[in-house]
């Protein structure tokens, strides 16, 4: 697919950009900071998560399109719906994040041979969050999309087994880099706003869902008051951050601190805890983990094989709140470092953006069809008496 002009790409199932927490938002961010001289990029965003003072026409140089619905939810199926018909008439190649609207994919490879990737993120069917019913439109979801996409892209090695097993498909495992984030030191203006700087303590930026097993961690920490743990979340989004920020925030040495959405004041508090305790046990690649690791932080997390893989079984591990707290009490400060050095050389080995982008390239260049030519830009022709006007369609930045 090499051409004497922009390629044109969407990047859809996210719910916008500029990026926040979100794992694909953070991944669709740095794809088009290092796709952008090639591609001619449009992302699809929620205007449920973006009011019209945040909402921006280009990000980075990509084109954002709103649509009105929630980029989550039972509305996450519609949403991906309307952003993948557009796509289809915008774009010359798709990039879809997720497996909501997977349903609609047979349906476009029987009207276009435009290239469609489909990362089909951590087998979102069996987080502990969701209904039966859920689940199993979610887990259908996911075979539509491995068996009719053009490549399927996994994000672990471990999902990549289970897509080769359940499936019998072959994945790319392409997993999220972590070099956008830099090491903060404390200042006097974060010390007075976060007194527990100056001492040790562990960290834990993550969303707030029972299979990220903050009750585990926080269980732990309430029963050995010497040690301290900072986590950070949104605490009020469901019942069970609720219940917990209730529960906990009368402890002195746990503290749970609401979203942080500004890099460096995040950074100044990661970057200078004594552990990362990474809780999630469902999912693939955790992006927040891979930030840790090029922090170079010393990690403990969840024993499942997720974890495992992406730290190369040289980090802590534990699966109960037991093993945790003998894991921070045991562990010399030799060992300490030695597994803080490890995980950096490993992130600095597979964890970074030039890298992760460069293979979402190749696979957009692998799944284009023998012979496929990419199709100038279509537009809707409208005449006004003699005069003739044209608009592209994407002239509309939301609907």
């Amino acid at each position: 697919m090499a051409h004497d002009r922009k390629i044109k790409l969407a990047i859809v199932g996210i719910t916008g950009l500029p990026s926040c927490y979100g794992g694909f938002e953070t991944l669709a961010h740095h794809l088009v900071d290092h796709m952008k001289d090639e591609y001619e990029i449009m992302v699809y965003c929620s205007s449920k998560f973006y009011p019209p003072n945040r909402r921006v026409k280009f990000f980075n140089g990509a084109r954002l399109k709103y649509i009105n619905l929630n980029a989550n939810g039972y509305q996450s199926i519609p949403y991906d719906f309307i952003s993948l018909i557009h796509a289809l008439i915008f774009s010359e190649a798709i990039i879809m994040l997720g497996v909501s609207g997977a349903m609609l994919i047979p349906f476009i490879k029987l009207l276009s041979r435009k290239p469609l990737i489909v990362n089909i993120d951590g087998l979102e069917w069996k987080r502990a969050k969701w209904k039966k019913p859920v689940r199993q439109f979610l887990k259908w979801s996911e075979s539509i999309a491995v068996r009719f996409a053009d490549k399927v892209i996994t994000d672990n090695v471990a999902i990549y087994d289970y897509v080769k097993e359940e499936y019998g498909k072959e994945s790319t495992v392409i997993e999220y880099g972590a070099d956008h984030t830099s090491h903060v030191p404390v200042t006097p203006a974060s010390l007075k706003k976060f007194p527990f700087l100056d001492k040790p303590y562990s960290f834990t930026v993550c969303r707030i869902e029972p299979e990220n097993n903050i009750h585990v961690i926080l269980e732990a920490f309430a029963a050995n008051k010497s040690k301290v743990v900072v986590i950070v979340g949104l605490w009020n989004h469901g019942e069970y951050g609720k219940t917990l920020k209730e529960k906990y925030s009368r402890y002195e040495n746990i503290h749970l601190i609401d979203p942080i959405y500004e890099q460096k004041e995040l950074n100044i508090l990661r970057a200078n805890c004594s552990f990362y305790v990474h809780g999630h046990s469902a999912g693939g690649t955790n992006p927040s983990l891979v930030e840790a690791m090029y922090l170079g932080l010393p990690v403990i997390a969840y024993g499942v094989s997720y974890n495992k893989e992406t730290t190369e079984r040289k980090a802590k591990y534990f699966e109960n709140g037991m093993e945790l707290m003998e894991i921070l009490s045991g562990m010399t400060e030799p060992e300490r470092l030695r597994i803080a050095g490890d995980m950096k050389k490993i992130a600095q080995r597979r964890y970074l953006w030039k890298v992760i982008a460069g293979k979402y390239r190749t696979q957009i260049e692998e799944a284009a069809p023998a012979g496929y030519k990419p199709i100038p830009e279509l537009s809707l022709q409208f005449t006004t008496g003699s005069a003739k006007k044209y608009y592209p369609l994407n002239e509309a930045e939301t609907f």
